[in-house]
């Protein structure tokens, strides 16, 4: 075994352990739970978007909440903004790139809805341009950054900035995050 494999396993292990160290942090995780389910119970929607793997890492979590997580159950309201490609060309060719994300929660966003912003950088001006959207239109916002949380620590209504400044190692944190979140969700929503 190459002595990189065993370096990326303990630095993924290292931003782990310092998310699991930090109860402020993990109180925060708890809080994102608990304000999407309070937009579900009150028939709000749970909007994702991202850029690259963000966008991959917003979709897969999208759909462990509309489709199932750990058991069977009805579906939830949630969507990654990015899967209409069509859109997502014509908008990013007609108004830019940076519009992508605010121009459609325009049309499928409502008041007490949440998004859910994935960024590594926490600097994603098309996830900026949506926040603005949501202040206008009363949509909370999560943002799940990395470390310094970028521009979205200032606008975000609750801040996930998971401790580590390595690409690879804060979307694997991300991922982890998200997880916990449906887990808590699913099981609060639809108690066994």
């Amino acid at each position: 075994m190459t002595p990189r494999i065993s370096q990326s396993i303990e630095q993924s292990i290292a931003a782990k352990q310092q998310i699991l160290a930090d109860e402020a942090f993990l109180n925060r995780i708890d809080e994102a739970a608990q304000m999407i389910i309070r937009s579900l119970n009150n028939g709000g929607k749970i909007h994702f978007c991202g850029n690259g793997g963000s966008a991959a890492d917003a979709q897969h979590l999208a759909a462990e909440l509309s489709g199932r997580f750990y058991f069977d159950r009805p579906p939830l309201n949630a969507e990654a903004l990015h899967c209409n490609t069509s859109y997502l060309t014509a908008v990013g060719n007609d108004y830019g790139y940076e519009m992508v994300f605010s121009r459609l929660l325009r049309g499928t966003g409502h008041k007490g809805d949440v998004l859910v912003g994935i960024s590594t950088s926490g600097n994603s001006k098309n996830i900026l341009k949506a926040y603005e959207v949501c202040r206008e239109m009363g949509i909370h916002t999560i943002s799940l950054t990395g470390q310094t949380g970028g521009a979205m620590a200032a606008v975000s209504d609750l801040l996930l900035n998971v401790p580590s400044t390595d690409t690879p190692r804060i979307q694997e944190s991300h991922i982890l995050i998200g997880h916990i979140i449906c887990e808590l969700v699913e099981t609060a929503l639809f108690k066994k």
